[in-house]
């Protein structure tokens, strides 16, 4: 974050959180007729997985309800979405065999979903290894100088990969929660139960500015801080601490100056709980430490998202952060995949981002398969992910798409627009720093649901499965179309270097589908303007090899065998499906992306790297 005085960061906060509201008629942000929309699919039967759908345009076709789409209607910007490396996250990310590649698919803007929000235990919380602080001494002693502090237990293995994920995502963003002061510091001595003695609000205000300055020093800046996670709730079997409105606010008000001191700009966070209790946080924002508080987080676990919208509308120049909910095994585990998507689609993604969260944050970003290390208590939650480390398998759940519907298309920075509601179509709309629209729709219904989507005089119709989730994005600038792996390529050489696999042209040229990632499958289509354009994830890729001292993709188009390229015993590359050979001639790389260099038709050839 920027240093700035902490007053001025309060206006700052304000203004960003305020709404700007234009009517229709003076919108600068419209569709136009054929602007084209990609899709992405997620189906509760598993057989879509946040999958690219043939694309639409805004054809004026289509049937059903209409979302009326305004992008001059503009609300909360984004901070980010993700999870947390709880300790058991962590040291399961840490020792997993396939540590890089799910790192990869979590964090990576192009090759994965891009996770750009991390919430960080301070300290241990239920899912841990074992108990503990970074100034545990022994029973009866007490430390005020902090000379026994250390985060030593997070350089182990959460530090390591918190850095891994700042090192493929820079944008993340990261908020920090003790789950308990030291137990030195509590009114009983021990991590469970109990709560601040007041006459300590100092030292545990320099005890977690010490953190602050440790995580930073470790290269992991922390954003936003809370002096709590779920002040309101005293757990029986892991740490936790209790506090009423009024001893929040004095802890705030003592943890200010102590940051300030420290020359640190992190914003503090008030409440840190569920939705059914919006009188302490409208306590707090009405008290004596409203001038230190940045914005109010929020749980899943009672109450409503309407709650966030509550205290926004009493306090409007707070922001509004969603920090934490995990998903669950549903009693027929069968159905916890269908139950979880649309549950966390409509109240999280939906719910918390149209009552003006900035986040949306689950909880454990792993877990193994027995939904653990986990100590005292939740026995059947699930990750984004689930690490048999012992079988070195990996399980996407439906937390990962969940998630992925929207960090994928939805950049830090993207504006919350104004979309209508339409019944059992709940539905949010985005627009990004580059001008990219991204819309996440989710069918309710027990049937598929058709529906118009209307920005600007411009439609386009969709079918959407019962269950399903949709994000459908476009840019009426010419852009991306809102994929993040859409960057725009140009040819280096004259012509159109593009073959027919999938039978289907963009502006009257064929279209070529091939893998430019040398793992991760795109596929490619020509733009109006000559340039080539990525529209989405499509390929299988099956195998590699060299021809001619060439490395070349063996692939197939749509898990078909429309077009197979394979190397002979005499080492040629070969086409055992349709449609006419491509030779490899080279290779190159753009922004760390494998480029291929082709000839199309055995005299010109043409490479490609991206633009800007």
């Amino acid at each position: 974050m920027r240093s700035f005085p902490r007053a001025v960061l309060a206006a700052l906060t304000a203004l960003a959180s305020a709404v700007l509201v234009l009517p229709s008629s003076a919108t600068a942000h419209a569709a136009p007729p054929g602007t084209p929309v990609s899709v992405w699919l997620t189906t509760p039967d598993r057989a879509n997985l946040l999958a690219p759908q043939p694309g639409r345009s805004f054809d004026g076709q289509g049937s059903g309800p209409v979302i009326s789409v305004d992008a001059g209607a503009s609300y909360q910007s984004m901070v980010g979405f993700g999870a947390s490396f709880t300790d058991s996250a962590a040291w399961l990310m840490a020792n997993s065999p396939r540590r890089n590649e799910v790192m990869r698919e979590l964090f990576h803007p192009v090759d994965g979903i891009g996770l750009s929000f991390l919430r960080q235990p301070i300290g241990a919380s239920d899912f841990a290894r074992n108990f503990y602080t970074y100034n545990d001494i022994p029973a009866g002693q007490t430390d005020y100088a902090l000379s026994r502090f250390s985060i030593a237990h997070d350089e182990a293995y959460v530090l390591p990969v918190v850095r891994q994920a700042l090192q493929l995502n820079p944008e993340i963003s990261t908020m920090a929660s003790p789950w308990s002061p030291p137990a030195w510091m509590k009114t009983n001595g021990n991590l469970i139960g109990g709560s601040l003695r007041p006459e300590n609000r100092q030292v545990f205000s320099d005890y977690l500015t010490r953190f602050v300055q440790a995580y930073q020093a470790a290269g992991v800046p922390i954003d936003y801080l809370t002096t709590q996670n779920e002040p309101q709730y005293s757990p029986a079997g892991y740490p936790g601490s209790l506090y009423s409105p009024q001893e929040q606010s004095a802890l705030i008000n003592t943890l200010a100056p102590t940051l300030d001191r420290a020359g640190l700009d992190t914003g503090i966070v008030a409440w840190d709980h569920n939705w059914d209790r919006a009188d302490f946080p409208m306590s707090v924002l009405s008290g004596p430490a409203a001038p230190n508080v940045a914005g109010v987080a929020w749980h899943c676990y009672g109450g409503s998202p309407s709650a966030q919208s509550t205290v926004r509308d009493a306090h409007p120049s707070y922001d509004v952060f969603f920090t934490e909910c995990s998903g669950t095994r549903s009693a027929d585990p069968a159905n916890t995949f269908r139950d979880t998507l649309r549950w966390q689609t409509e109240n999280l993604v939906i719910g918390a981002t149209r009552n003006w969260a900035r986040t949306v944050v689950l909880w454990n970003m792993a877990l193994d398969p027995s939904g653990g290390p986990v100590i005292g208590s939740c026995t059947n939650c699930t990750g984004v992910v689930t690490l048999d480390n012992a079988a070195g398998t990996v399980q996407y759940n439906a937390e990962y798409y969940v998630l992925g519907h929207a960090s994928r298309f939805v950049d830090p920075g993207a504006v919350r627009i104004a979309s209508s509601t339409a019944a059992s179509l709940p539905n949010v709309a985005f627009r990004n720093p580059d001008g990219s629209v991204a819309m996440i729709v989710l069918n309710t219904s027990g049937g598929a649901q058709s529906f118009q989507v209307a920005e600007g005089g411009s439609s386009f119709g969709y079918t959407l499965p019962a269950g399903s989730v949709a994000t459908l994005t476009w840019d009426e600038t010419g852009g991306n179309g809102g994929d993040p792996a859409a960057t725009t390529l140009r040819g280096q050489a004259s012509g159109r270097c593009l073959d027919v696999v999938d039978g289907g042209t963009a502006n009257g040229t064929p279209v070529q589908l091939w893998d430019c990632h040398g793992g991760t499958a795109q596929r490619w289509t020509l733009a109006a303007d000559g340039s080539v354009r990525a529209l989405g994830r499509c390929l299988d890729v099956s195998g590699a090899g060299t021809a001619n001292g060439t490395r070349v993709q063996t692939w197939e188009c749509n898990g078909t065998a429309a077009q197979r390229w394979t190397l002979n015993a005499a080492d040629d590359l070969v086409n055992t499906g349709s449609g006419r050979c491509l030779d490899a001639v080279d290779q190159g790389t753009g922004n760390g992306t494998r480029l291929q260099i082709w000839d199309c038709t055995g005299a010109a050839n043409q490479k490609w790297t991206r633009a800007g």
